[in-house]
């Protein structure tokens, strides 16, 4: 297979499981709202889209109740919850060859930057990385098609038919079809087989190995 120039990794559910991290905020988040009847299961459908959609959707927040909910959120992920987190096996020997055989990589993740920054410095596979590109604090370039953009506008030299982006979620895939770029949906994350399949992505991945085997 063709190889790609320029490689965008999804953070949660790609290269890491960020699982305790992400549902321990959550739980501290509604505890102080005094939310407390609600299925635990729902909690793992917050790992990928943007916060603000999540506690909207599963918890009938309105926006302004949704900031407040990430405010707490943050209280504790920002301290403990941003290192309740396990890089997948596999992942930090992959980046490595990419970076060795002078391609480039991105980090494009829905998480705030800083906290992106933090987790893959804590792993120490930053260094393989070109940038890390999140969402802001403040809420704004939250959805992937606009992070995924920002970082494409980054590199204008290069045609986009040679940068994929990898990801676990349909937003992944949903972002780069909008940016006109191929995808790599996995399975080993947070996005189920179905959820991968309907997004219709260039190739899937159901390992990191088999990941691993498609782009190098």
């Amino acid at each position: 297979m063709e190889k790609y120039d320029v490689i965008l990794f999804d953070l949660d559910g790609t290269l890491t499981d960020p699982k305790k991290g992400i549902i321990n905020s959550i739980k501290y988040a509604l505890k102080k709202l005094n939310i407390s009847n609600y299925d635990p299961k729902t909690l793992v459908e917050f790992i990928g889209p943007p916060l603000d959609e999540s506690f909207e959707y599963y918890f009938h927040m309105d926006h302004d109740q949704a900031l407040t909910a990430i405010n707490y959120y943050r209280e504790y992920f920002k301290v403990k919850g941003l290192f309740e987190n396990q890089i997948y096996p596999g992942i930090p020997e992959l980046m490595k060859r990419i970076h060795d055989q002078k391609r480039k990589i991105y980090v494009a993740t829905s998480k705030p930057t800083q906290f992106a920054k933090d987790i893959l410095n804590h792993f120490k596979i930053a260094d393989y990385c070109v940038e890390i590109v999140g969402s802001n604090l403040n809420l704004t370039r939250v959805k992937k098609a606009d992070i995924i953009e920002y970082v494409l506008q980054k590199i204008p030299q290069c045609p986009r038919e040679r940068i994929v982006m990898v990801g676990d979620r349909k937003y992944d895939i949903i972002g780069a079809k909008d940016t006109k770029i191929d995808s790599i949906g996995v399975t080993y994350g947070y996005g189920n087989l179905e959820e991968i399949k309907h997004a219709n992505p260039t190739m899937i991945a159901h390992s990191v190995a088999e990941l691993s085997h498609l782009l190098l």
